[in-house]
């Protein structure tokens, strides 16, 4: 009698801890982001974004854009990440021919100028902007009492012998863009400009982070070169940073017509991906005011939305161009490498 009596509440037991565990609640998702190695983004920002919708958000910092480029056609069958950030302008044309991206037209467009809106079929969304131009050390002019250059062919003068830090193109996205803005303003005659400036003493380093923390000398290095090429947003970032509160930036940016490059990043949803839902969820997330307010004192970039408020410091100290240089991405595209090829001839 005590086996047949305790055979079913066993059989209860078993069946109650099943029903139990179905109905327990799935625990969070994760959705796999592809970043260059500058993102940044604060961390409750994230957090929200993951309490809402369940999800563990991972960033994958993967090399510059260039370098994360490659990666992500590599993977292209067996992607690495649901969502990719970090192409810009300068390797949009390439990302589009890879085919790596799925589209995906955010509501959160509604919310941004047209002129961001570079690829019309909606595979890589616009999420930031910035211009690309030279920074100078405002210290530097004044003590040795010299003019700020005003145009290209100023910095071709002997007054400005050696003073300017540049960044191979090759190797360094800030460096394409600057390169870019020569060939926009000169036109095919651009090697010839290059030239002059390397027969003026132009220092040519491989990435941003030694130009402007080794050569430029007002940064952290206290380097040979007063010049760099940077941000028009960098100065607001040295008075952001400063150990002791500034109300006036050491640095400023040299915006004049055509000498700044415009550079904007784009997000898109990896083809192939795990959690479509999800990837168009953060697409939405990026392009949102919350998020977009948070750029600028995390990435020193310009927000797309248009209805994001500047931080004070931005509001003070960071410039953009009122005529930036333009170079359509497909003329980028048909163009980059034979550019960048012969850039490196006429600079050896």
């Amino acid at each position: 009698m005590k086996k047949t009596f305790h055979f079913p509440l066993i059989t209860i037991f078993l069946l109650l801890s099943f029903i139990l565990a179905s109905c327990a609640p799935a625990g969070p998702a994760t959705l796999t982001v592809m970043t260059h190695d500058s993102f940044a983004i604060s961390e409750d920002i994230v957090t929200a974004f993951e309490q809402e919708n369940n999800v563990d958000v991972v960033f994958l910092a993967s090399g510059d854009t260039g370098t994360m480029l490659n990666k992500a056609v590599l993977a292209k069958d067996a992607p690495l990440a649901d969502v990719m950030f970090g192409v810009d302008n300068t390797f949009l044309s390439r990302a589009l021919e890879a085919d790596i991206f799925d589209a995906y037209q955010s509501p959160a467009l509604s919310d941004v100028p047209s002129e961001f809106v570079l690829d019309s079929s909606y595979r890589a969304l616009p999420v930031d902007y910035g211009d690309v131009c030279i920074n100078y050390d405002k210290k530097y002019f004044e003590e040795n009492n010299l003019a700020v250059p005003a145009s290209f062919e100023d910095l071709a003068k002997p007054e400005y012998n050696g003073l300017l830090v540049v960044q191979n193109p090759a190797t360094s996205s800030p460096g394409l863009a600057f390169m870019l803005a020569t060939r926009a303003y000169f036109g095919d005659s651009f090697l010839d400009y290059w030239q002059n400036l390397k027969d003026n003493g132009v220092v040519v380093v491989d990435s941003w982070e030694t130009a402007y923390y080794t050569n430029f000398s007002a940064s952290s290095g206290q380097g040979p070169q007063p010049m760099v090429v940077s941000y028009a947003s960098s100065p607001a970032a040295e008075v952001f940073f400063a150990s002791e509160p500034l109300s006036e930036s050491p640095t400023a940016s040299i915006v004049a017509s055509g000498m700044c490059f415009r550079q904007i990043e784009f997000v898109g949803i990896l083809k192939n991906g795990q959690n479509r839902d999800l990837a168009e969820k953060f697409v939405d997330f990026m392009l949102g005011k919350q998020f977009q307010e948070d750029m600028p004192l995390n990435m020193f970039v310009y927000p797309v939305n248009q209805s994001a408020q500047l931080p004070e410091v931005f509001v003070q100290h960071a410039r953009i161009a009122d005529q930036p240089a333009s170079i359509t991405f497909a003329d980028i595209a048909a163009n980059r490498d034979t550019w960048i090829e012969a850039w490196n001839e006429a600079m050896k």
